[in-house]
């Protein structure tokens, strides 16, 4: 496996978790103007096109997340999930933190499954990995719980990483076979609603639409590389966002404000975090989590050549010890 081979997997992946970002911050910024008029085919398009559509794809490269940080701290000292454990748990008390202001947020929900399910399951074989992720996933398309289902995919992305098909997510066969899928579940979720878990599995296939359609069809994803690169500081920062735009978002009746927040949110947050990224490595918030997980300070500052139409530093500058590195 050569360096560009992983740098364009690595940039598919952040560009991948960008767009969860921007479907994740639509969706919370419609979630808090419910309460506050009555709905509109707003409300329709957000429930059957967008809810639950975005937050599997930020599970499942979580899980692969967890995957490569594992095989990369190994490089740099002997108990790697020592230092696994001690990154989860920095994450569950920014997360516990980020409750407070946000009730309904994941990063601790995320954290405490990451080391219920994700950390012992770092330690299983392979085939025992992917075993355990497929008989969690039929688990929640029958109880229809999501953080069954998050679990499942944290199962599957880590089982992805070891069967080394993480830069292999795009297939047009996996893209339309989901989005027909998503198609006639949501209809039939909508015309008869059954029990179980059908709108789950209608908003599965909907983010593996969403997903491998993204990867196969947008070629200039530097805005979403930067956005996923910073994905922490994204989330973080797009609560403070909603909370300041409250005010605008309860007095419109229609809904069209919900697009509005959003849209200048995610300029806003693209454009910092392409500027930021030019001059150093990790988000501000991701800089503060990885220096809190190894215990000391982490080099921040971008150094060697960059390519100019990605955030992602050029493979050949000077790396930092725990970015992931070429194991061929």
């Amino acid at each position: 496996m050569n360096h560009s081979a992983v740098t364009g997997r690595v940039r598919s992946l952040d560009a991948l978790r960008g767009l969860a970002i921007c479907g994740i911050m639509l969706v919370n910024t419609w979630q808090h103007t419910l309460a506050y008029r009555k709905a509109t085919s707003v409300d329709w398009v957000m429930g059957n096109l967008f809810q639950s559509r975005f937050y599997p794809i930020f599970a499942f490269l979580f899980g692969m997340g967890f995957a490569l940080f594992l095989q990369s701290a190994g490089s740099r000292t002997p108990r790697p999930r020592l230092v696994l454990l001690r990154r989860l748990a920095v994450l569950a008390l920014l997360g516990a933190v980020h409750t407070r202001i946000e009730p309904g947020e994941v990063l601790l929900p995320y954290a405490i499954l990451g080391v219920t399910v994700l950390l012992p399951a770092s330690f299983l074989p392979r085939p025992l990995v992917l075993l355990a992720g497929t008989g969690t996933m039929v688990a929640a398309m029958v109880t229809g719980r999501p953080y069954v289902l998050i679990a499942a995919l944290f199962l599957l992305g880590l089982a992805t990483v070891g069967y080394g098909a993480a830069g292999r997510l795009a297939s047009p066969v996996v893209f339309g076979t989901s989005a027909v899928l998503a198609v006639l579940l949501t209809w039939w979720w909508n015309h008869s609603p059954p029990g179980g878990g059908v709108y789950q599995a209608a908003a599965l296939c909907g983010a593996a639409a969403y997903g491998t359609g993204f990867l196969l069809a947008v070629r200039r994803t530097a805005l979403f590389e930067a956005l996923g690169r910073m994905a922490l500081t994204n989330y973080v920062s797009s609560t403070a966002a909603i909370l300041a735009a409250a005010p605008l978002l309860r007095v419109d009746d229609t809904g069209s404000a919900v697009i509005a927040v959003t849209v200048v949110t995610l300029v806003a947050q693209a454009a910092f975090s392409r500027w930021w990224l030019t001059r150093y490595r990790y988000g501000p918030l991701e800089w503060i989590w990885r220096c809190l997980t190894w215990w000391e300070p982490v080099a921040n500052r971008q150094t060697g050549t960059r390519d100019p139409h990605s955030p992602v530093p050029d493979p050949r500058r000077p790396r930092s010890e725990d970015e992931p590195r070429d194991r061929s």
